[in-house]
């Protein structure tokens, strides 16, 4: 296997959605994918041009759209591709691209099938992956259709918190998270700050109520 494979294996090793997975298995399966170098600004997948194929983001940044909403940003060891995997749709409904150089493994469908067959491992993190986004897109949706960008703005950093209530973004990461422009963002902040919710510190948001917050969200 070549120098680069090797270092691909070892990150995929380490890998949430390979962990467990026999080398031999895992091996086998990268000698049938490809790997992509993206320039920054380039399209990696959209509506009518995309593969069948499991994503892994092994550097960069990847802005997933769909039409005008942001639905997320990718970062090193995200997972794409699930939504066209297994489905005949002609159209994938997002699209992405490269906000910085990005490196890609597109792994094929007959590969993601066969470890889904091989590797028990797989498959139950496969399924735990799966969970995870139908998670993630059931509180997405919540927070697009909050009523007020107040409400966004809680909703968001009640479900990206760490665990001491702290959440870490630049207002302009921050706006494309709830899709609201900067001033918006800031009277959101101020109407959060008047009510004792949260508190900010340069980049730093701390929610000084979870409870309290998670009332405002109508959570």
């Amino acid at each position: 296997m070549r120098q680069y494979w090797r270092g691909v294996m070892e990150h995929l090793e380490s890998h949430p959605l390979f962990a467990g997975v026999e080398p031999g298995v895992l091996q086998g399966v990268l000698e049938q994918a490809d790997r992509l170098e993206i320039a920054k600004g380039e399209t990696i997948y959209q509506p009518k041009r995309f593969r069948r194929c499991l994503g892994v983001l092994l550097q960069g940044q990847v802005q997933v759209r769909r039409e005008q909403l942001l639905v997320s940003v990718l970062e090193q060891g995200d997972v794409f591709g699930a939504a066209a995997l297994f489905q005949m749709a002609q159209q994938y409904p997002t699209t992405l691209k490269a906000l910085t150089p990005c490196t890609v493994l597109l792994i094929p469908q007959d590969q993601v099938r066969k470890l889904l067959h091989e590797s028990g491992a797989f498959a139950e993190n496969y399924v735990v992956y799966l969970s995870g986004r139908i998670h993630f897109l059931s509180r997405r949706l919540d927070t697009m259709c909050a009523s007020s960008s107040q409400i966004r703005l809680a909703q968001y950093l009640l479900t990206a918190q760490d665990e001491k209530g702290d959440v870490t973004l630049s207002a302009t990461q921050l706006c494309q998270r709830i899709a609201v422009g900067r001033a918006t963002l800031y009277r959101a902040f101020e109407a959060l700050e008047e009510e004792g919710l949260i508190t900010r510190d340069g980049k730093t948001i701390h929610i000084t109520d979870v409870r309290r917050l998670g009332t405002y969200a109508n959570l």
